[in-house]
């Protein structure tokens, strides 16, 4: 996967669309300013998610953040491996450290480019 690629929202969460398949992720900037990740808090599957909605929290050894759904769809697939490996968001958030997976989703109106988000992000 390629990072220019991908879509990301203000609120640090990247998607990549496979076909009616979207992966969500937290951004590599999101990961280093949470610090060392102990817990991620994601939807079921099954579950329906809007856009723009709280829909679960990641917990560091330094806070406890809201985790933000950049698309609207039903959860079709939660990545297990970060349940008992959380560090996986922190190490490789764009690969591994994935979140979940949204079939059919109808992306956020406020998603942007990497170019916009480096953007965003920059100090």
């Amino acid at each position: 996967m390629k990072l220019s690629d991908l879509k990301y929202s203000a609120e640090h969460e990247w998607v990549a669309i496979d076909g009616d398949a979207v992966t969500v992720g937290i951004t590599d900037y999101a990961a280093k300013a949470l610090g060392d990740v102990v817990f991620v808090d994601v939807p079921e599957v099954g579950s329906e998610v809007s856009a723009g909605s709280a829909i679960g929290e990641v917990e560091s050894t330094k806070s406890v953040s809201d985790l933000f759904s950049p698309v609207t769809g039903t959860v079709s697939e939660v990545n297990k491996a970060i349940t008992e490996s959380p560090e996986l968001v922190n190490s490789d958030p764009f690969g591994q450290g994935w979140l979940f997976k949204v079939s059919s989703g109808q992306l956020g109106d406020d998603l942007m480019d990497r170019d916009a988000y480096l953007k965003l992000t920059a100090e």
